[in-house]
């Protein structure tokens, strides 16, 4: 094999991202090694790994070349073959958007994206507000010591989704149970089975086989209602389609927002400087916000597939090959931030990738900023001092996820 720079350290497997300082920095020797790395790394197929932003914003705006479709995420060959043999697709049985191209892509991306606009969120800014009043409400009464991931991290933006979605708030506990088998399949604390998910997919696909239902029979003002009666070419969904859309806006639509809200918090405890600096200048929030998903990365990776042979970062990449895009990698990437290892409240201009780029950009970027903004506007306005109060946990997954526990002391204004 000529002319194919190998990747010698481990950011690839799941336990890589049980260390975060760690993880990090082997990212930050292999991008001194080259941008774009060959990694034979069992047990998963063979891969180029893309590790440098310039890289993976050339990957996501060109989506012709670079497929979604053929191989979406790092899974263990086995695991693989034995889905491909019972679904045909490395997918199962799911069909989202994140592993559709081209028109299929766009077509079914346009059914909800007027719902995750600006000027439609505007009308939720008074409900987040109230929300995120009511969890800090809840910090202040726990009495100066909590887990802010199960206390406040993971509830926030759950009871947000599931009221967008138009589901019951005595559902959220079932949807959570289900987001956190899925995404955290890999975690021996949350997996469930050794079928890497297909079984939870199931369960997810009953649960909202009974929302979609109640849907089309009453059709009432929320999300779910659009996403059961959407049509496409005049021609209902695949009932495939319909659930797998409801499953990735339930699950997607508040796991991402709860692992920046836990990464945020510990990075405002472990920085006590840049929590008086915001505390000192609240308009600083937005920008906050923005280093938070920069620090966070939820989506650690996402691959795509050479249509065509093809060049990236000076690298040869045949038809067929795969490349997995090494989102937190990029986040830390010395070319394009300044200072990629501190956290900095006021960081600006700050052109992370924690949301993607190009046609698969987040679908509910804007969501996820408002939600995140909201709390920590009441945070920084009523707590006075944050200190860790034991070690973080990370979930174990290489795709998507984040703290698992964070536990902390603090102080509140006043």
């Amino acid at each position: 094999m000529m002319n194919r720079p190998l990747a010698t350290l481990d950011v690839f497997s799941p336990e890589a991202y049980l260390d975060e300082a760690e993880v990090a920095q082997r990212c930050k020797a292999l991008r001194a090694t080259g941008r774009v790395l060959w990694v034979e790394q069992e047990p998963y197929r063979p891969f180029w790994a893309v590790l440098r932003r310039e890289e993976i914003m050339a990957v996501e705006r060109d989506s012709r070349t670079w497929l979604a479709a053929p191989r979406q995420t790092l899974m263990p060959r086995d695991i693989e073959d034995a889905i491909l043999a019972q679904w045909g697709v490395r997918t199962g049985p799911v069909r989202t958007l994140l592993d559709m191209d081209g028109a299929d892509h766009r077509d079914y991306r346009a059914l909800t994206q007027t719902w995750f606009n600006s000027r439609f969120l505007d009308t939720l800014r008074g409900r987040m507000a109230d929300l995120a009043r009511s969890y800090v409400d809840k910090l202040a009464a726990l009495g100066g010591a909590c887990d802010f991931i199960e206390a406040i991290a993971v509830p926030y933006p759950l009871i947000m989704i599931t009221s967008i979605l138009g589901l019951p708030d005595s559902d959220a506990p079932l949807v959570l149970r289900l987001t956190q088998e899925l995404f955290g399949s890999q975690d021996p604390e949350r997996q469930r089975s050794g079928e890497y998910g297909q079984d939870v997919v199931m369960e997810f696909f009953h649960y909202l086989g009974t929302v979609v239902a109640q849907r089309r029979a009453a059709p009432a003002e929320d999300l779910m209602s659009v996403v059961a009666n959407a049509t496409l070419h005049g021609q209902p969904l695949p009932d495939i389609d319909t659930l797998s859309y409801g499953m990735l806006l339930a699950a997607a639509g508040h796991d991402t927002t709860s692992s920046t809200v836990g990464v945020g918090m510990m990075q405002l405890a472990l920085n006590p400087d840049q929590f008086a600096r915001l505390r000192a200048n609240p308009a600083l929030i937005p920008d906050a916000a923005q280093e938070m998903f920069r620090w966070a990365t939820p989506v650690r990776h996402f691959m795509r597939t050479a249509a065509s042979d093809t060049m990236l970062g000076g690298q040869a990449i045949a038809a067929g090959e795969s490349v997995c895009l090494m989102y937190l990698s990029a986040n830390r990437d010395e070319d394009a931030f300044a200072e990629p290892d501190r956290f900095l409240v006021d960081r600006s201009p700050n052109r992370h990738v924690a949301f993607g780029y190009g046609a698969h950009h987040c679908l509910g970027r804007i969501l996820a900023e408002m939600e995140v903004e909201a709390l920590f506007r009441e945070v920084v306005a009523r707590v006075e001092h944050i200190d860790l109060d034991g070690d973080p946990e990370w979930v174990k997954t290489n795709h998507t996820g984040g703290l698992k526990r964070l536990p902390i002391r603090y102080r509140m204004a006043g």
